[in-house]
């Protein structure tokens, strides 16, 4: 006979029929709900996480992986900077450049963050060369005070590429009437999209020698941008250049785009607890049918307590009934949650097309699919933290069933 005997009558329980169709029924809710609690918890986090990703990337396409600057003093020795960046190899590229936020004057008033660059080495930094909409970003030659605009910037302003747009900015001239803001006329040579509407809506850019006239600089930037091979290296290298360089200040990607991380890690963390009670109310459903099936094998119990299986033993028994369930359940939803996965967005065309609608129209959002990013170690996590609430959902009926008194169970038998 197949050893060890608890685990022989657990699996028998699991494929015997039941006189009590009412248990298989509250058995099955209990797979279905566990598998449905697995797979929902799956799918929501790996969409949670591809958007996470697709903004994070979206973002790191225009931001610095890692930003040297002079404590809000202008960074004089920024050649050296870029030159002694370049000679790490865990950098890409490094770009000086020149930052002040102003407002702009078109048709329509808008705020902006006004960034001076040197095209050439702002392509080694960015994708904005890339993203041009109109115009190029090789049209920011210095003294001929040029601009390019993010495309929602420029609708907000009403400015299309050839209008002419007035600079503002916080820097004072000393005139007989008294100190006067500094303005200065640009032309509009340029439109870019990024699909970022921190950058679409409130940057532009400019030559960093016609910024550094406007803001009276000299030579002075405001920091050096880098692009690294990793991302992840930001802060390290970052540092160990500020102190190469003596007295800096470092910032990095993470640092500098802190709130918005903790908020979708938050997000994801809340969404993450709340689907779990999906897999709780499984496992809830599982401590009922169990309880039921103890109840409806009474005599059984006291039968197989008769023939010496020990109080422990029955224990086991439907420790392992209850635990198969479970496990069922849960690589049910696993395998149901990698496939829904990976055809969801198939999925959401697919309804697109069945109804007619447009779930993510292009002129709303700028993500217009479905991304997703299935992490193993996710999946791991989920299947643990359901295999675990089953077992736990075993532990009281099959307690129970111990303590079951054969004399009392064999009565009216």
């Amino acid at each position: 006979m197949f050893k060890p005997i608890p685990v022989a009558i657990g699996l028998r329980y699991l494929r015997a029929k039941r006189r009590n169709g009412f248990i298989s029924f509250i058995s099955l809710a209990s797979i279905l709900g566990i598998a449905l609690g697995v797979a929902a918890l799956i799918t929501t986090l790996a969409v949670m996480s591809g958007f996470q990703q697709e903004i994070r990337d979206r973002m790191l396409q225009m931001a610095a992986h890692a930003t040297v600057s002079a404590f809000g003093e202008p960074l004089d020795n920024w050649q050296q900077a870029v030159d002694l960046a370049l000679t790490d190899p865990r950098v890409a590229g490094a770009a000086p450049y020149v930052e002040k936020e102003a407002l702009l004057n078109g048709p329509r008033q808008q705020p902006a963050m006004v960034r001076g660059v040197v095209p050439a080495d702002e392509r080694t930094v960015s994708v904005l060369g890339d993203k041009m909409v109109a115009g190029t970003l090789e049209s920011l030659v210095p003294g001929e005070f040029n601009i390019v605009l993010g495309r929602e910037l420029a609708a907000w302003l009403g400015v299309g590429v050839g209008d002419k747009v007035v600079m503002t900015i916080a820097e004072f001239n000393s005139t007989p009437v008294g100190a006067m803001p500094r303005v200065k006329r640009f032309n509009v040579s340029g439109i870019f999209e990024v699909g970022y509407n921190e950058y679409d809506r409130s940057m532009a850019f400019t030559s960093m020698s016609d910024m550094q006239r406007l803001m009276r600089l000299g030579d002075g930037v405001t920091g050096v941008r880098l692009r690294l091979v990793d991302m992840n290296q930001a802060w390290d290298v970052a540092r160990d250049l500020a102190t190469k360089l003596g007295g800096l200040q470092v910032s990095d990607w993470t640092t500098d785009n802190a709130n918005m991380f903790r908020a979708l890690k938050m997000e994801k963390t809340l969404m993450a607890i709340l689907l779990s009670l999906i897999i709780a109310m499984g496992a809830f459903n599982l401590v009922s049918s169990q309880v039921m099936l103890v109840t409806d094998k009474q005599a059984d119990i006291a039968i197989m307590r008769t023939f010496g299986l020990s109080p422990k033993g029955v224990m086991q028994v439907f420790m392992v009934q209850g635990s198969l369930i479970g496990v069922i359940g849960t690589v049910l939803g696993v395998v149901g949650g990698i496939v829904l996965t990976l055809n969801l967005e198939n999925i959401l065309f697919a309804i697109e097309r069945v109804f007619g609608v447009s779930l993510l129209p292009e002129d709303v959002y700028y993500i217009t699919g479905l991304p997703t990013d299935l992490k193993p170690e996710d999946v791991l996590s989920i299947t643990a933290v359901a295999l675990v609430m089953a077992f736990l959902a075993t532990i009281y009926p099959a307690w129970r069933a111990a303590r079951t008194p054969p004399a009392e169970a064999l009565r009216y038998e």
